[in-house]
């Protein structure tokens, strides 16, 4: 067993490898790529030190998974080249999510859309992968009519230089700008780049990819996203309308008993979710559970997460433990 890594020096790709080393991955060899500029430099990985080197180079290795997340130029450029020798490609940018033929998967939920056949698979956006794994469990009992978010989206979601300028600006340094305005004390409405209906791609991103992983095309959703001073961490203001009627009693059995989500809810005691305590888990935390008493079967949740682990690496390492359990046990 083969694993590539390609970006594996970035945000993303160095979470990659510590979910990689957390989980026991069962595996032969580790291919650490990154661009020609850090080709030749030595990384860490369980201990043990390992060459990074380049995309070209890691196809003539013949990998039989690989992780992208060294963003839509580079999967766009590479993927075929890697899927082409028979390799699973996992892909973190958006460049192939909304393709008919590729797969868009949250192993929570749909992870049977894989076939050995299946070369090229999507890993979803982050603030899409947090929300669906409280939305489809709840789908499946209560039957989704209209849902409407509101984002709360760390700078570790934009890269590097975002973190950077949120860090020189807390010193009171002047850098390089990521965003239009300071994000330090700040909250910027505008996350990736507007659209001629007024949406961000962020917000259209969660739209479109939530109809497509839910097999939902005419499903009623909307999203505001927005740009916090957050290190780490997505939160999510969810108002859902179902098409049958509940109990709160009732969303908490099935949130509770559903992977991948800790439910967070006391109010009484301070308790729910919030992106500090989220910093590194794996899990979707949900709480602030409450009835929408304005509208007919209506629902609020605060979804979140950890956008770089379950809204990035730790579900690209699931599907990947998912392939390797399937296709090559």
């Amino acid at each position: 067993m083969k694993l590539a890594i390609i970006g594996a020096t970035g945000l993303v790709g160095r979470e990659i490898l510590k979910v990689l080393d957390e989980q026991n991955f069962k595996m032969d060899e580790l291919i650490p790529v990154a661009s020609e500029k850090s080709a030749g430099k030595k990384i860490l990985f369980s201990g043990k030190e390992l060459t990074l080197i380049t995309a070209n180079e890691a196809v003539l290795q013949n990998p039989d998974i690989a992780i992208f997340s060294a963003g839509s130029e580079t999967s766009l450029s590479y993927a075929p080249l890697f899927s082409d020798n028979g390799c699973f490609v996992i892909d973190n940018s958006s460049a192939w999510r909304m393709h008919d033929n590729v797969p868009l998967v949250i192993p929570e939920i749909n992870f049977q859309s894989v076939k050995n056949s299946t070369k090229i698979i999507a890993n979803p956006n982050c603030s899409t992968i947090q929300l669906l794994i409280a939305l489809a469990p709840l789908h499946h009992h209560f039957g989704l009519e209209r849902v409407v978010i509101s984002t709360y989206q760390s700078v570790t979601g934009t890269g590097v230089k975002a973190l950077e300028q949120l860090e020189s600006e807390r010193k009171g340094l002047h850098t390089e700008k990521v965003y239009p305005y300071p994000i330090d004390m700040n909250c910027i409405p505008h996350c990736d780049t507007f659209l001629d209906n007024g949406y961000t791609k962020e917000e259209m991103k969660m739209v479109n990819e939530s109809r497509k992983i839910l097999d939902l095309p005419n499903l009623k959703i909307t999203a505001t996203a927005v740009r916090v001073p957050v290190v780490g961490g997505h939160s999510e203001s969810v108002n859902i309308q179902f098409k049958k009627p509940f109990e709160l009693k009732q969303i908490r059995e099935v949130l509770e008993n559903s992977p991948g989500i800790t439910v967070m809810d006391n109010p009484s005691r301070n308790e729910y979710p919030h992106p500090l305590f989220a910093k590194g888990k794996n899990d979707v935390f949900i709480g602030r559970i409450r009835k929408d008493e304005s509208v007919e079967n209506g629902l609020n949740l605060w979804i979140v997460a950890d956008n770089l682990r379950k809204g990035a690496a730790t579900n690209a390492v699931q599907i990947a433990e998912r392939i390797q359990k399937l296709f090559f046990n």
